[in-house]
């Protein structure tokens, strides 16, 4: 874990568990921590700016001799919160600063003043050049088969061609539901995978049981990409789209990015508030663990990887 530095140092696996809009909170944060993994969760899950700062508080406090926490900021120019956000991202000094739905330029010397690192979100090769250019210090590649919002490339390729021109940090986003994936990752040249969909099912998440029960229910196959709810290609669960009363082969055009009415819970639609995300790797979810638990499990399989 050499090319992390001082974010491997207290890792017992080489993964984050993933920022979820509406599941990532306070307690799954800690937990995996806890348990030795990189716990992240996106400041659009606060409603205020009084919430993120108490998550903030509490997660530096209970995690403070564990593995780092990672904070996921959304810098589309339509999120009229990300300035006072980072600044309160900033004053809590996170470790590890994500950076989503564009340039991480906007975040960059906020989080570098303070010795934070920032690893941007990217789909594309372009992505990861403009990305390196603006002095990201790793690289989150989005890849086929991701959970939410995700990419269109090949993982294998992916991995390999960003390599190429990049020495740094690299994380894989897509698929990875298990330690064999993990390690899978490891071996492309990866320094770290992202775990999603795998830790919306486990006790600490703040997914309700619905949720978790359509997950163990469904299978690669119940996986839908559409654009018709964030402006952006998302994978979202087939049954829980039929269960909002829509027609998944039917779904409204959704037009322009708009962020802060899509983290806004009073400006979404509300019967949008039960259509949920999930990765390809939601064949791997067969049960409801606690974050201890999967990531036990998660070092045997990587460690008997071969």
């Amino acid at each position: 874990m050499s090319r992390l530095g001082e974010l491997g140092d207290k890792l017992r696996l080489p993964l984050i568990s993933a920022p979820m809009f509406l599941v990532s909170g306070p307690d799954l944060v800690i937990a995996a921590c806890k348990a030795g993994v990189i716990g992240s969760f996106p400041t659009a899950n606060c409603r205020t700016l009084e919430d993120l700062d108490a998550w903030l508080s509490r997660i530096a406090k209970e995690s403070a001799n564990a593995a780092p926490f990672a904070v996921n900021l959304i810098v589309h120019r339509s999120n009229w919160r990300l300035e006072k956000d980072a600044e309160l991202v900033a004053r809590h000094r996170a470790p590890l600063v994500i950076a989503s739905v564009g340039s991480p330029a906007p975040i960059i010397d906020k989080i570098h003043a303070y010795g934070g690192k920032v690893f941007a979100d990217i789909a594309s090769m372009r992505h990861a050049e403009k990305a390196i250019g603006a002095g990201a210090d790793g690289l989150i590649l989005l890849c086929a088969g991701a959970g939410g919002q995700t990419g269109w490339a090949n993982p294998f390729a992916f991995a390999r061609a960003v390599r190429e021109i990049y020495t740094g940090p690299l994380v894989m986003a897509g698929g990875i539901g298990d330690g064999v994936a993990l390690k899978a990752a490891i071996t492309l040249g990866c320094d770290l995978g992202y775990m999603g969909t795998r830790f919306i099912a486990t006790r600490e998440s703040m997914a309700i049981d619905a949720y978790r029960d359509m997950l163990m229910a469904s299978s690669m196959d119940d996986i839908l990409l559409t654009s018709a709810f964030t402006g952006l290609p998302t994978s979202k669960l087939r049954p829980s789209i039929v269960a909002a009363g829509l027609d998944p082969d039917e779904l409204p055009v959704r037009g322009m990015i708009n962020v802060s009415e899509d983290i806004n819970p009073d400006k979404r639609p509300k019967r949008w508030k039960d259509i949920w995300s999930a990765g390809h790797s939601v064949s791997a979810v067969k049960d409801v663990p606690s974050v201890a638990k999967l990531v036990d499990r998660l070092e045997t399989e990587f460690e008997s990887a071969q």
